[in-house]
């Protein structure tokens, strides 16, 4: 016996009913931010200073996110270390 069960709902429509923040607010307000920046000029842009107070401790330098990045990958290779 197979059931299938379709739901068209809307992202947010999803995300209101498992009671999930709506974030919607803070993405327009740092996107307005990042396009502040850029308006600017791309000589003082740096998107690490503009991120730092939104990731956690452990990316806050570049060295740490690219490591993140390699662990990820590596993880889902099968944890080959190639380089």
């Amino acid at each position: 016996m197979n059931i299938k069960l379709d739901i068209d709902v809307t992202p947010q429509e999803l995300r209101t009913f498992f009671g999930l923040p709506d974030v919607e607010p803070l993405q327009q307000q740092l996107m307005a931010q990042i396009q502040e920046q850029m308006l600017k000029g791309a000589a003082g842009f740096d998107p690490m200073t503009l991120m730092k107070p939104f990731l956690p401790a452990n990316l806050q330098s570049l060295d740490g996110l690219q490591k993140a990045f390699w662990d990820a990958m590596n993880a889902s290779a099968g944890g080959r270390k190639d380089g």
